[in-house]
């Protein structure tokens, strides 16, 4: 008999910080370095509008002649991200993930922002599994 996969709440985090789309973009490159995170949810007036990542900024530090103090988090996030319902079975969400090559996944219910699941905890999740499944 196998067990039921379990759903991406399960192992995604919960209630992740997030940046509003009009915010200065080095205020965001400073919480993402203060709190060691590489992905940020954007938000504007509430509704999920995208995710602003590390490599997102990294790459805005490279490009010349960009005053990089000058700029917003929409001049650079990226929109439209990968969403799933917390119910999602956790199969599904990987299967997605490594098929697109996305780096995360916006949990989200009723166009509520309530969990992040990045790699890591794709990592994360695959080892507790292994650990439970196998013996």
């Amino acid at each position: 008999m196998t067990k039921p996969v379990p759903q991406i709440k399960k192992f995604m985090t919960s209630v992740p910080m997030t940046v509003e789309k009009d915010s200065p973009l080095l205020e965001a490159a400073k919480i993402m370095q203060k709190h060691h995170i590489r992905h940020l949810p954007v938000l504007y007036k509430g509704e999920i509008e995208g995710i602003l990542t590390n490599t997102d900024i990294n790459l805005i530090r490279t490009l010349k002649n960009v005053e990089i103090e000058k700029l917003r988090v929409y001049d650079c996030f990226t929109p439209n991200p990968y969403k799933v319902h917390p119910e999602t079975p956790l199969k599904e969400v990987l299967d997605e993930m490594a098929e697109k090559k996305y780096g995360r996944a916006i949990v989200e219910d009723n166009n509520i922002l309530v969990g992040l699941f990045t790699w890591i905890d794709a990592l994360k999740a695959t080892s507790e599994l292994l650990e439970t499944r196998l013996k």
